[in-house]
C-alpha cells in the first residue's frame, strides 16, 4: 500500500510541473551567447529579428536567413557560407524560457545529434 501512495504522490507532484516556454518573447532581440572549447570561453553576439540572425563572433560577422517553424523551432541557413559545412542548415529548438534567458537545443538538419545551451537577451 505505501509504495503505491508514494507513486500517486510523486504523479500528482510531477503533473503540476511545467515548462516555461515564453519562445515569442526571444523571436527578435540582441543576445549573448557562450560557448566553451577547452579551457577558453568564447561570448558570441546574436542579433535578430524575425527572419535574418546576425552573429558577432571574435573578429568575424555572419549572417543567416531564419525559417520559423513555430514560435519555439526555427531553421538557420548561412547567406554567404564559406564551405560545405557552413551550407547546411542548423535547427534550433527553444526548450525552456526564463526571465531574459532561454535553453535550446541544435543540430544539422537532418542528423541525430543535438547539443544544447543558453542564451540571454540583453536587449529588444
Amino acid at each position: 500500500m505505501r509504495p503505491l501512495f508514494y507513486l500517486l504522490l510523486l504523479f500528482s507532484l510531477g503533473s503540476c510541473y511545467e515548462v516555461e516556454r515564453n519562445c515569442s518573447d526571444f523571436k527578435t532581440g540582441t543576445f549573448t551567447f557562450e560557448a566553451v572549447s577547452g579551457t577558453e570561453v568564447f561570448t558570441t553576439r546574436i542579433v535578430r529579428n524575425d527572419s535574418i540572425e546576425v552573429e558577432y563572433y571574435q573578429e568575424k560577422v555572419d549572417t543567416a536567413a531564419i525559417r520559423w517553424i513555430n514560435d519555439c523551432e526555427y531553421v538557420l541557413r548561412k547567406l554567404h557560407p564559406k564551405n560545405m559545412a557552413e551550407e547546411k542548415a542548423i535547427h534550433i529548438k527553444i526548450l525552456t524560457t526564463r526571465d531574459n534567458t532561454y535553453s535550446f537545443e541544435f543540430n544539422e538538419v537532418g542528423k541525430p545529434n543535438k547539443s544544447r545551451a543558453s542564451a540571454v537577451k540583453v536587449s529588444d
